[in-house]
């Protein structure tokens, strides 16, 4: 970055979520736990989805999707965290950042968009379980997964580009656990307006764009689920839905926090608390809302188990 002028940022110092010695000792032990749940569940879910035919469905096909996305999600900024409190030094090179800031970005937006998909294929299997089979074949699924990445991959190119393009001189010390676009561009060297409107509007295309879909869909479900004669129908689509929508009103609502407000100067503890929710929490909790309580998992885990 500093090739011809030596005053470019080279490295960044990351000042965490605590300067205590104590509490950071504290915070490795708890984040080190979250993240061997989420490698552990989120693997658990790819590989049980794909060795057991049983789980070859939609449903299944886009939540291995979602736990690979988790996977990169929680990966990009975890061991970096882990690492920083154990270190004094709490350093990450600008292209460390950098890449740091692609893979977040592109899991993240994918992740919104394979949400998005996911409440489609519960509108689908509810509203129109007869036409099911012919609606969500194999060939949508691959393209609907297949966008949803593509879709990530764009929104990620114009997020990072904008960001990385401004110059960094001087200020190099970051108040956040890691390397997310509205804290790095508090230290740019230059007129950030422009950058933050190009965020502001990726944010509006990849988080409310999702969430109305996603809001649509559920407000035709609960309509349908509401005229059921069922009772025992209704409380098994309630708790299959139930558990897409905790993970939505988690990452959403603190994505839309953190990325659909005015950037101010100053980088706040609640805006690290916060990104804490969409950048570490939900990548162990999706496997436990979505699969871990499922029969069909269980039972595929159970047949794992007994082959070994």
């Amino acid at each position: 970055m500093g090739g011809r002028n030596q005053t470019y940022v080279v490295e960044f110092i990351l000042l965490g979520l605590s300067e205590n010695p104590k509490v950071q000792i504290l915070l490795f032990c708890i984040f080190l736990v979250i993240y061997f749940l989420s490698v552990f569940g989120n693997l658990l879910i790819i590989i049980l989805i794909h060795i057991d035919s049983r789980l070859h469905t939609p449903m299944y096909f886009f939540l291995k999707n979602l736990s690979f996305a988790d996977l990169c999600f929680s990966t990009s900024i975890v061991p970096q965290m882990l690492v920083h409190f154990l270190s004094k030094k709490k350093t990450i090179s600008f292209i460390g950042c950098s890449i740091q800031i692609v893979v977040f970005l592109l899991a993240g937006c994918t992740e919104c968009a394979l949400l998005a998909v996911m409440s489609y294929d519960r509108y689908v299997a509810v509203c129109k379980p007869l036409h099911y089979s012919t609606i969500m074949t194999q060939r949508l699924c691959f393209q609907l997964a297949v966008v949803s990445w593509i879709s990530g991959a764009l929104a990620c190119s114009v997020d990072s580009a904008f960001t990385l393009y401004i110059p960094y001189r001087g200020q190099n010390v970051i108040n956040h656990y890691f390397c997310e676009p509205p804290a790095l561009l508090k230290l740019a060297s230059a007129d950030t307006h422009n950058v933050e409107m190009a965020l502001f509007l990726v944010g509006v295309i990849m988080l409310l764009g999702p969430l109305s879909l996603i809001l649509v869909s559920y407000g035709n479900i609960i309509s349908t689920v509401i005229r059921m004669q069922s009772k025992e129908r209704r409380l098994k689509v309630f708790s299959t839905c139930g558990s897409h929508l905790i993970v939505v009103v988690f990452y959403y609502g603190s994505g839309i926090f953190a990325y659909m407000r005015p950037n101010s100067k100053t980088m706040s503890e609640k805006d690290k608390v916060v990104s804490v929710f969409y950048s570490v929490m939900t990548s162990m909790l999706n496997p436990i809302i979505y699969s871990l309580r499922n029969k069909d998992v269980k039972g595929a885990l159970r047949k794992l188990v007994g082959r070994l």
